[in-house]
This record gives structure tokens, sequence and C-alpha cells, in this order.
């Protein structure tokens, strides 16, 4: 059966320690929801759940735990650590990821391999570990967090985009398999959020990327994680935050060539503008 409230529900949440996994953490908590949070570093992690706790006084004990998403065997053993206090995953949220903007020519390789361990594998290794186990008992969701840039190749972002784009594959598929099982799947496209992470990716963004992405707007990291947790409690499968993501997603064949030109001409008056 569908999942359509987040009390008593094992919520775990790669990624959790910062950012729109944070607000997912925080969120979920005060709904009434177990929380557990995987993230690289422990320090953050404990910042984390003091927030978590902070949001939801009167809620279960945060369990954190220790990984590389992009190492299965790490990723495995966090897992193993939250169900130990937890009980089975209920709800996973993949929101662990990396991103480094840049001219394709001058971004090296390593970064492409990265960020397609980190954003794609890292969002498959806890799927595998946990779907069989909730097609099992005939409920469970997973959440995969994606981006704007799987909807859409934005100049700059040759090695973000293609992991992000895996995801809708690997989504729509899973889906497909998952129908009539009584296990959900919610794809997310964020548009820009403050977080952590854009404030990273503002450092390596070239001015083409920093004019395209100027008029989407920023959304919060809270506004993002109330649209994800309503669309997971109501069976959507596609969460596209804004009208300008929504009118993407629904008419992207349809608005491509168009799109193409206006990035195009954006790119290159941004370019000529730096260039003075």
């Amino acid at each position: 059966m569908p999942i359509t409230t987040l009390r008593d529900q094992h919520v775990l949440i790669t990624g959790g320690s910062s950012g729109i996994g944070l607000a997912l953490a925080r969120e979920a908590a005060a709904a009434g929801a177990r929380v557990s949070l995987v993230a690289r570093d422990p320090a953050k992690l404990a910042a984390a759940r003091e927030a978590v706790r902070a949001a939801a006084p009167g809620a279960a004990d945060v369990v954190t735990a220790p990984a590389d998403v992009a190492v299965e065997a790490e990723v495995l053993a966090a897992l193993q650590a939250a169900e130990r206090t937890h009980g089975p995953v209920d709800i996973l949220i993949t929101s662990a990821g990396v991103a480094r903007p840049g001219y394709f020519e001058e971004v090296p390789v390593a970064v492409f391999e990265r960020t397609m361990a980190v954003n794609y594998f890292g969002t498959l290794y806890p799927l595998k570990a946990v779907v069989p186990a909730m097609r099992q008992r005939g409920r469970g969701a997973v959440v995969l967090i994606s981006s704007g840039a799987g909807l859409f190749g934005l100049f700059g972002y040759t090695p973000y985009a293609p992991s992000k784009f895996a995801l809708r594959g690997l989504a729509e598929a899973l889906r497909a398999e998952l129908h009539g099982t009584g296990v959900g799947i919610t794809i997310v496209y964020p548009p820009d959020t403050d977080t952590p992470q854009l404030a990273e990716e503002n450092r390596t963004k070239p001015v083409e990327t920093r004019a395209l992405t100027a008029g989407g707007g920023l959304w919060t990291a809270d506004a993002v994680a109330r649209a994800t947790l309503a669309a997971v409690q109501r069976g959507r499968f596609a969460v596209t935050p804004g009208f300008q993501l929504t009118a993407l997603a629904w008419l992207h064949s349809i608005l491509a060539p168009v799109l193409h030109w206006s990035f195009n001409r954006v790119a290159r008056k941004a370019r000529a503008q730096a260039a003075k």
C-alpha cells in the first residue's frame, strides 16, 4: 500500500547533512518520522542531527552514519547501522550529489568520473539495497533528487547534466517495474536552490552559465523539501518546483528548438560582455 503519512516511518536520507537533504530531514522529523542521515563528514552529520532535533524536539532519535555514497560497501554498512536502530527503511531519499561546472575542455576527466560515481551510482547503490525488501513487504517509497539540469543540458554542466539525466532514465524504468507492487517512486527536479552546494558551484560557474540561470529565481531548501514530501504522500512521480521547470518537463521536445536558440543568444551576449 502507498505511504500516505510520514508518522512513524523510517526515512533514510543520503546527503542529509546539508542543503535539501537536511531540509527534508527536518520536515520529516517534524511530521513524526524516524530519521536516518548518511553523509561523508562526521562533524557535519553531528551538526545536522542537532538541527533535526531542534526542529522536532519530541521526535525519535536521529541516526547518523558516515559513508561515501560512491562506495557500495560504505553505503551498505550505513544502511545496516540505520536499520538496526529504526528498522527497515520505509522511505529512501537519495539527495547526495556533487556539481562542478566549467568549460568542457577545462574540466578534468576525473571530475566527470566522480560526478557520475556520486550522483548516479550513489543513488543506485542504496536503491539496490532497499527496493527488494520494499517489494517483498508490498510497501515503501524511494525518492531520487535529480535537478533541473536533468531535464535540459545546460551550458557549463557537461559533467553534471548527464549524471542527472541518468537518474531520470533510472526512475522511469524503475517506475515501470514497480507498478502495482505498493512501492512508490518519485523523482525531483529542483531549480537553483539556496544551499552550500550552489555556493560551491558558483566558484567555477562560467559567465554564460551565470547569465542563463539568473532568470530562473532561487528556491529555498525548505520549499523544495515540502514540495517533495507532499508529492511522496500523494504518490506523484515527478516533482518540478516552479512554473518554468513544470513547463519544461511537459513540453521539453516542443520547447527544445526555441530553448537552444534562446540559450545560445544569452550565452553569446554574456561572453561578449565578459570579454570587454
